[in-house]
């Protein structure tokens, strides 16, 4: 029945639903599928009958591919290697051992050989992991309608291919947007793993190879008897994928959970204790990846409380995983809270201030995990100096998937982008060549661990993320962590591909879209490497670039009534641009040779300092937030060009995104650069800032059961101020005439969806019912909610193609529940092609 169905819908010319759950392994039919029949494999040879081998896995998942890509069903055997027209799949050694000797170039560890030449598919791993790698990526090029005849080998550019996950026992997900955690609940790893083992799934089919499934800001019950057990379910679900499990450490365990009385890294009961744990979780798990540990860092415990160095309490994780093959992850994200008076003072040195006359006390199997830039996953930030210190060290670069600071997947963001400023950026290490992404890799200094990990935050939303367009950015993580040098645009044309089909329209617009988001975002939230001017202090989501100053976390802009922008320098400033390299030194140092996209990380300026453009900060500020919202209003109708031609349950969620998105990059543009006109005093040339002839305020109209509200921060509201309901029962109606010229409009409505409450709002035409909408954004956005009126409840509702007539009478009622008192900012009448 199913088969006939979608038949039936494949001749009617609809797209089925999709929910997301498949991510890119949905394996679709493609078209003509039938006509591919005597070409394809006829036989699936798996060298391994262990049903829980990555090598049986592979067979298995190759079976699923050719019939939901063909409609095919293959047979799968174990021995039967000569048969024409079959695949087989397996390690080297399980092929030599069963078939006989093949030629195939060297392996490195996970790399495999794939040839599509002769009548025989050849996927050969140099481990299983290797092999099962090898069926994904036959599969994928199979998905994609690729049929080249190849022969080829690939290997990892580093051992080190982690995930992440910020997941808490409780079952919520620190930064996670996509749903409560896949792996715990009620303080105790859940009773049904099925999504894990799917996440593992996904995971392997990039090539990723280990996830620490637990928050960095751990929980010492983690390591209670009943999570060991626990946790050794995760792993056993994770293992036919080749995915190992890690765990993050709280530093105090030994005193929280063991009842020492102290957790000094050298005091031998505590290097007792750790030994003894892990004794037993690698008797659970003896294929464990290792340890994830964040010490000394955001109020964390670590060595620094005993006087020790970092180096050694790492150590006392690496010689208790040595027997054992394990491998500790030792963040670099260490620093302390700063006195902002004092002009010296910079969060961004931290790390190399912390790791200074470190390198080479590090044991072998530690890997410091340094986040690309030196501050906390900005829009754009310097390359860490801490990857040019560390020559002795292993090391990892730590991306963040999860877009805490960059729109928690209610905007879309495509990274890679972002990542590859980093990847690419050479360090000039003794005036030498020295790409970020060879230090990473070992190459550059010859050490023999490194890689890659990522903050993923995965969830229970079938999205996975929240977002079907953010999970590009996981697939394109996975990529790069194979091979950095990989490019951005063509990672994203596979994900299109396999995730939306093969209309040449979907892939061109979904990439324009992608390849112009990050710009765009970095346009209406920071530039000039000023940061993301989001809300620190609160959800990391809607504009509040005051709450950059004025705290000790060390975000700062140092922006005044003149002037804007950290002095890094070493002349004048906190120093920080001595602590890369020579030449990158000398290019940081002088703002002649600073380039504009960082020269407010740099460098302390007037805003009527001229960049290299020509223009003034203050008027690029004005200028790029405009553009970027113009850009994100783009989003949509690019989007819904697509209609049709995607199946209907992701157009509209997707939609949906982006319309919110459209809305919000508006007001990120109107409250940044009214914060600044503000605070400099300087208008905008274009005469843009503050002058919004399409615009009514709510607290002008004619209201009723609505009172005046001062909004804080102020450059949230348009003119600073909305309306409430007086009361929270109170039913409020905000009335006005509207002097436009006659004509059709669309009209946007701004309002506060707050959570702890769902106000319903109904707007009249002359006692004509335009529209009603709920705010809900809670249930529908997933992102970090407000309960204030503020930049991250701010929201837009738009009623397009409204017929107006000068002196129409325009009511909106508001009816208030729960702590939301029915807040409206503005209504806007917009004509055609005009963006408020």
């Amino acid at each position: 029945m199913a088969r006939t169905l979608s038949l039936l819908l494949a001749s009617l010319g609809l797209v089925a639903a999709e929910n997301g759950l498949n991510a890119w392994l949905r394996y679709a039919p493609l078209p003509d599928a039938n006509s591919y029949h005597p070409a394809l494999p006829s036989n699936i040879v798996a060298l391994n009958t262990t049903e829980t081998s990555p090598v049986y896995v592979a067979g298995l998942e190759l079976q699923k591919g050719l019939q939901g890509i063909f409609g095919k069903q293959v047979d799968i055997s174990h021995t039967n290697c000569n048969a024409p027209l079959s695949v087989v799949v397996g390690t080297v050694n399980e092929y030599t051992a069963v078939c006989g000797k093949t030629e195939v170039p060297e392996l490195k560890e996970d790399g495999f050989w794939l040839s599509t030449q002769g009548n025989t598919v050849q996927i050969l791993g140099q481990n299983e992991r290797g092999a099962l790698y090898g069926a994904f990526e036959y599969l994928s090029m199979l998905a994609q309608g690729n049929f080249s005849r190849v022969a080829y080998a690939t290997n990892p550019s580093a051992p080190v291919r982690w995930v992440n996950q910020w997941d808490n026992l409780d079952g919520s997900i620190e930064r996670g947007y996509g749903g409560a955690s896949i792996f715990f609940a009620n303080g105790v790893v859940v009773n049904n793993l099925t999504r894990a083992a799917e996440y593992a799934r996904l995971l392997a089919s990039i090539r990723l190879n280990a996830v620490v499934v637990n928050n960095v800001n751990a929980n010492s019950s983690i390591l209670t008897p009943q999570n060991i057990e626990g946790l050794g379910r995760i792993a056993d679900v994770f293992r036919p994928y080749g995915v190992q499990l890690g765990i993050s450490l709280d530093f105090a365990s030994p005193m929280d959970l063991g009842g020492l009385s102290t957790y000094d890294p050298l005091d031998p009961s505590v290097i007792a204790w750790w030994t003894n744990i892990t004794d037993q979780l690698y008797q659970r798990i003896p294929d464990m990846a290792g340890y994830l540990v964040k010490a000394d860092s955001e109020g964390q415990p670590g060595p620094l409380v005993y006087n020790r160095t970092l180096a050694q309490g790492a150590n006392l994780f690496a010689k208790a995983l040595q027997p054992y093959g394990g491998i500790v992850m030792f963040r670099a994200f260490v620093y302390n809270q700063l006195n902002e008076s004092d002009w010296k003072a910079d969060r961004a040195k931290a790390a190399v201030e912390f790791f200074q006359g470190l390198d080479g006390q590090f044991d072998d199997n530690v890997v410091v995990q340094i986040k690309y830039g030196p501050i906390d996953f900005q829009v754009r930030e310097p390359t860490s100096p801490l990857f040019a210190h560390l020559q002795q060290t292993n090391t990892a670069i730590e991306l963040e998937v999860t877009q805490e600071y960059l729109g928690q997947q209610c905007h879309l963001v495509y990274l890679p982008p972002l990542w590859k400023t980093v990847l690419d950026f050479d360090l000039r290490v003794n005036q030498q060549p020295s790409l970020v992404r060879d230090i990473i890799t070992g190459q550059r200094f010859n050490r023999p661990l490194g890689g890659s990990a990522a903050v993923v935050n995965v969830g229970t939303n079938t999205t996975w993320l929240g977002s079907h367009l953010a999970m590009s950015n996981l697939y394109a993580y996975g990529r790069l962590a194979w091979d950095p040098a990989d490019d951005p645009q063509s990672i994203l044309q596979d994900w299109i591909r396999l995730t939306f089909g093969l209309d040449p329209s979907v892939i061109d617009t979904i990439t324009q879209m992608s390849m112009e988001s990050w710009p765009a975002y970095e346009n209406y939230s920071g530039n000039l490497g000023i940061q993301t001017l989001t809300d620190i202090l609160y959800t990391h989501f809607g504009p509040n670039p005051a709450s950059q100053d004025n705290n000790g976390w060390g975000q700062w802009t140092r922006a005044d009534h003149k002037t804007i922008g950290m002095d890094r320098t070493v002349w004048n400033g906190t120093g920080y641009s001595g602590q890369y390299p020579q030449e990158i030194y000398e290019m940081y140092e002088h703002i002649e040779t600073t380039p504009d996209d960082l020269v407010l990380w740099f460098h302390h300026v007037n805003y009527t300092h001229r960049l290299h453009s020509g223009k003034t900060v203050i008027q690029h500020f004005y200028d790029a937030h405009y553009s970027g919202a113009e850009t994100a209003q783009t989003f949509v109708t690019q989007w819904e060009s697509l209609k049709g031609k995607i199946d209907n349950e992701r157009y509209n969620d997707v939609l949906f995104r982006l319309i919110y998105q459209a809305g919000h990059s508006i007001i990120w543009r109107d409250a940044i650069n009214n914060f600044y006109w503000n605070l400099s005093g300087i208008p905008d040339e274009a005469n843009r800032v503050g002058n919004h002839p399409w615009r009514v305020e709510a607290e002008s109209m004619t209201l009723s059961g609505y009172k005046a509200y001062a909004v804080s921060p102020f450059e949230t509201a348009s003119n600073y101020t909305a309306i409430v309901t007086t009361t929270n029962t109170t039913t409020g109606t905000a009335t006005t005439t509207l002097e436009f010229p006659s004509g059709t409009y669309d009209l946007a409505v701004n309002y506060y969806d707050l959570i702890g409450g769902r106000s319903h709002w109904q707007i009249y035409l002359n006692n004509r019912t335009v529209g009603e909408w709920v705010g809900n954004n809670e249930d529908t956005l997933g992102h970090a909610p407000s309960i204030y009126l503020d930049g991250h409840s701010a929201s837009r509702i738009t009623f397009r193609g409204v017929q107006v007539k000068k002196g129409d009478i325009l009511k909106i009622v508001g009816i208030p529940d729960g702590i939301e008192p029915a807040p409206l900012d503005y209504i806007s009448l917009l004509p055609p092609g005009i963006v408020d």
